[in-house]
């Protein structure tokens, strides 16, 4: 369970570390550079410091989890299964604003956006529901047959 957990982590950093970089370039690929030229200064700086803000998160992310995958796949100790928790929650935050805040005529009737919605839903909802799985469950990525042997181990 510990080694699928690992992989699964890794697999999560490579793709937050992928997801930064594509957040760099959003407007260019959402071709909105030309709404964002017409927004009053102050605003278009916010859009871009946050974008900046929002990336270098998710690298931290990234390479946090890259870096300790086996430690916070283990699971036996605090500060990752604390570190997992809160990644989960901003992914499992994430995954519910893709369904309750953006406006669904963005998406709906046009394929290709609706398959990238689906998608990216799918991708923040298996992260949320990993490292809270991780952060939340001791043991769970103990090489025990019992999860709960880990915890009372202690």
């Amino acid at each position: 369970m510990n080694r699928m957990l690992e992989t699964g982590l890794l697999l999560a950093a490579a793709g937050q570390a992928c997801l930064a970089v594509l957040n760099l370039n959003v407007a260019r690929i959402m071709r909105w550079q030309s709404d964002i030229e017409r927004m009053p200064l102050l605003v278009r700086q916010v859009f871009h410091v946050h974008t900046w803000f929002v990336s270098a998160a998710l690298l931290i992310f990234a390479v946090l989890t890259w870096r300790f995958a086996p430690q916070i796949a283990a699971g036996g100790d605090p500060v990752y299964r604390w570190l997992a928790c809160a990644i989960g929650i901003f992914w499992g935050v994430r995954a519910m604003l893709q369904v309750c805040y953006y406006s669904s005529s963005h998406w709906r009737g046009i394929p290709s956006r609706t398959v990238v919605h689906v998608i990216l839903l799918a991708v923040y909802s298996s992260w949320a529901v990993l490292y809270l799985s991780v952060g939340m469950l001791p043991g769970i990525g103990s090489d025990t047959k019992n999860p709960m042997e880990a915890v009372h181990a202690r």
